[in-house]
């Protein structure tokens, strides 16, 4: 391996010394916004019927906007410690408030052969054996029980009153709420949804009913439904898959829907509208996985493997089609083979969580469910998980020209978005072949990067020169330091075969590397008894400029950044401490939370 070329700069001030927001805005007045993508309400059958039987989007709106709501299980008053700067309510297209409206006696629901069924269990307490059919149904392709809901009459309503909700609480410049919903295809057990949204109002919104798995599981037709549809209402639409570590292997498989061979049109079409991938939430993190990258030792975290509804998985012998790790290399390839690569996506957290609470804090996480909000209740077996199996996580931070549905939407079009696991790190990403050390160290370091690279999400053309990459990161001034900065780069070699490489680029406190190039690691200073920290400990800044030195000329690449913090306690661990419990050995004590930023390609 060549000596790369690394010009790189530490702060390590004290969190107290650095400003909140830092790397908020820029030259050409893109601000860093944080948000959510991925919420439900007691609008979502499966919310209502694990006893989330109050919140509505109402409530979703004025939670993430930092004012004090009543929790709707343990009814205790909760807040955010900062509030967001827009949120997606995202309830289920499938059976939307159908739950809801039979507790309130609805009576055109309630005259339905499910309706009756539904209310019957739900009065015995037994929701969530609904919850299960609904979720088998669903694996199997059955729907002759819910197909008298899917009338206009019964979907409009609901429907209304999400869109006008979120133009009551959208205050452009402030707080972006944003119109959307999830598509909940199942197929075989098969996780595939997709989160949906605009950046239309309630009257644009009031031209349609939302597409559902009802209607098809195919993500194909949800895309031709997107290409019918935007030209129609005059907003524009994306399109975001999650949870790709429950797909069983689908969310990334390299053949279309009924698995004949991707097509050019294919994979335009899947572009077009997937740009962006939610890979951090509550039920895991779909980066990578042990098994795929054996030799990253970051790869094993929040990993979750449980399906949906406790439906079974047989072992897979492939979990590349689960994981955006793999899916980026493999767009490499399929680019060569198509001329288009369908997974050219950037990458997001979100939340999903059902309490309509964003929480995506550590010490301030109210579960995924509303009876996981309480550290008792996390320890409570339901189809063979806890509450403690989920991740308090995660969040989606956006570079817009300003906090408006337009402007976010945009910036998710072109990809200039990125996850964090719960944190607000930090995180500017450019890439050129011109930049010099005197261009990190300027107060226009932005206004350089644009001028004479592309920002993450975007796509570099190279004759000969290696590309450079201008690296920006900063803490989260609640939370922990800055372990380090990765470069993690995927490449098809001289055999047709994709891989990826690891390169430690920066690191707080003048680490010494080890022989492999990668950092010594810092030490956990998390105390165990305590759950108290040494908030000192790591970056406060990172800035880095770096050129590849393995990059040959002419091989197409991508390269996506991943920021690391210091250690820090876990929410499990926080739950054991207050509990004054034992935590079992199979839930971390500790995390690194992490950023990790949309790539960047390189033809």
């Amino acid at each position: 391996m060549r000596t790369p070329f690394i010009y790189a700069a530490v702060m390590a001030a004290l969190c107290s010394n650095i400003p909140l927001g830092a790397l908020a805005q820029d030259e050409k007045q893109r601000t860093l916004l944080w948000g959510d993508t991925h919420l439900h309400t007691a609008y979502s059958f499966d919310a209502f019927l694990f006893q989330n039987r109050s919140t509505d989007p109402e409530t979703a709106y004025r939670y993430a906007m930092g004012l004090p709501v009543i929790h709707p299980f343990y009814k205790a008053r909760v807040q955010r410690h900062r509030p967001l700067d827009f949120l997606v309510v995202s309830d289920h297209a499938e059976l939307t408030s159908i739950p809801l409206r039979l507790s309130q006696g609805d009576p055109e629901v309630s005259a339905t052969e499910f309706g009756q069924f539904a209310l019957a269990k739900m009065k015995e307490g037994k929701g969530a054996e609904v919850f299960s059919m609904l979720v088998h149904g669903a694996a199997a392709g059955e729907s002759a029980m819910v197909d008298e809901l899917q009338s206009e009459s019964i979907r409009r309503t609901p429907w209304r009153q999400t869109a006008e909700i979120a133009d009551r609480y959208n205050q452009p410049g402030i707080f972006s709420a944003i119109i959307g919903w999830e598509w909940s295809s199942l197929p075989g057990g098969a996780n595939l949804h997709r989160i949906v949204f605009m950046d239309g109002d309630a009257s644009r919104a009031e031209q349609f009913l939302p597409f559902s798995s009802t209607d098809s599981m195919n993500p194909e037709d949800l895309w031709a439904w997107l290409d019918e549809t935007q030209p129609k209402v005059g907003a524009e639409f994306v399109s975001i898959p999650h949870n790709m570590n429950l797909s069983k292997g689908r969310s990334f498989e390299l053949t279309q829907f009924d698995g004949s061979p991707m097509t050019p049109e294919y994979a335009m079409q899947r572009a077009r509208w997937e740009t962006v991938a939610e890979v951090t939430q509550t039920k895991g993190d779909s980066e990578t996985h042990p098994m795929i990258s054996p030799n990253d030792e970051f790869a094993n975290f929040e990993t979750y493997e449980f399906l949906i509804g406790g439906l079974q998985s047989e072992q897979q012998a492939d979990l590349s089609g689960n994981y955006a790790r793999p899916a980026l290399l493999n767009g490499l390839k399929l680019k060569q083979e198509l001329g288009v690569n369908p997974f050219a996506f950037g990458m997001i957290g979100s939340t999903d969580s059902h309490t309509a609470l964003s929480s995506s804090e550590e010490n301030n996480f109210h579960g995924k469910q509303v009876t996981d909000s309480t550290p008792e209740r996390k320890m409570l077996e339901r189809a063979g998980r806890v509450g403690w199996d989920m991740a308090a996580s995660g969040v989606a931070a956006v570079w817009a020209e300003e906090n408006t549905r337009e402007a976010i939407v945009a910036a998710f079009k072109r990809k200039e978005v990125y996850a964090t696991t719960g944190t607000r790190i930090g995180l500017r990403v450019f890439a050129g072949t011109d930049f010099e050390g005197a261009d990190l160290e300027a107060s226009d370091m932005v206004a350089r990067g644009y001028a004479r690279g592309v920002p993450m999400g975007g796509a570099l053309t190279l004759t000969d020169e290696a590309p450079r990459f201008m690296i920006h990161a900063s803490r989260d001034v609640m939370s922990a330091g800055l372990d380090r900065i990765q470069m993690i780069k995927g490449f098809v070699n001289d055999k047709g075969e994709a891989e990826d490489r690891i390169y430690d680029l920066a690191g707080g406190e003048d680490r010494a590397r080890l022989d492999d190039g990668r950092f010594e690691p810092l030490p956990n200073t998390v105390n165990l008894n305590t759950a108290e920290y040494d908030r000192s400990q790591g970056a406060s800044e990172l800035r880095v400029l770096w050129q590849d030195p393995d990059y040959i000329p002419g091989q197409s690449a991508v390269y996506y950044v991943r920021v690391l913090e210091a250690a820090t306690p876990r929410h499990s661990l926080l739950d054991a401490v207050a509990l004054q419990e034992e935590l079992p050995e199979r839930f971390a004590k500790t995390i690194q939370e992490r950023a990790y930023s949309s790539p960047i390609w390189v033809n």
